[in-house]
């Protein structure tokens, strides 16, 4: 199969130059669910040529209704390995690195130090570990997006993407930023949120490992923040991001 041509509109959009810089580059991805493996597939679609991805779930039918992984076929199937076997598909020349583990917050350091990334996607959806990934990533310069809560929302107009410390009316994005003021952080990166109010009803309280919610979700928010994501991280990477 002759797949030299595959990105041939991405490179009548942004030129050679800029496309080239996309084939270089490395990305980390970490959390695959509803947002990142969306925010994933979309900077490998657009040309990054590298790129590191950690989860270490596994599907569950629960997540059929949201998750680009998720599928009656694939349940009980890591998240990671299902992910890249379509990054594969998509670009068979890909250098990817599969973590499909928990990083322990104190492990997060050894996954930033293992490769020189050009910028971090957190994508992940429990406070401790988000906020040792953004720590981390901030604490070496390297550049990161940050999705907030896409659950309970409808509203996909609704979407913004501004520094952390602008956001106003979601509740993970306030909980980061109490987090992150006391360790001295208050600004250095983008956050995908919506001020969108959560629908009531919408939230339930559980006590599952490392999560102590379930929120009701719609097919399409978390794939939009994954999205965003991943225009931030393109732009980025180009030099277009204001």
């Amino acid at each position: 199969m002759n797949t030299d041509n595959w990105l041939e509109r991405t490179e009548l959009l942004l030129g050679k130059e800029k496309l080239d810089l996309l084939r270089k580059a490395h990305v980390l991805v970490v959390g695959l669910g509803g947002v990142g493996a969306y925010a994933a597939e979309m900077i490998v679609r657009a040309g990054v040529g590298r790129m590191t991805i950690a989860d270490a779930d596994a599907v569950a039918p629960s997540n059929i209704n949201r998750q680009l992984v998720a599928l009656h076929s694939t349940v009980g199937r890591q998240k990671a390995e299902i992910l890249a076997e379509r990054l594969r598909d998509i670009n068979p020349e890909i250098e990817l690195t599969v973590v499909s583990r928990y990083i322990k917050d104190e492990e997060t350091d050894l996954l930033l130090d293992a490769a020189k990334y050009d910028y971090a996607v957190d994508a992940i959806d429990t406070l401790s570990p988000k906020l040792a990934l953004i720590k981390g990533a901030l604490d070496r310069s390297l550049p990161l997006v940050s999705s907030m809560g896409a659950g309970a929302k409808t509203d996909p107009t609704k979407m913004e993407i501004a520094d952390i410390s602008k956001t106003h009316h979601c509740p993970l994005a306030h909980m980061l930023r109490k987090r992150l003021h006391k360790i001295g952080v208050r600004s250095g990166f983008r956050a995908v949120y919506s001020p969108e109010p959560m629908r009531e009803g919408a939230l339930i309280l559980c006590e599952e490992q490392n999560k102590k919610s379930n929120v009701g979700t719609i097919s399409y928010i978390p794939a939009l923040f994954g999205i965003g994501c991943a225009s931030v991280v393109i732009r980025g990477l180009i030099g277009e991001m204001n």
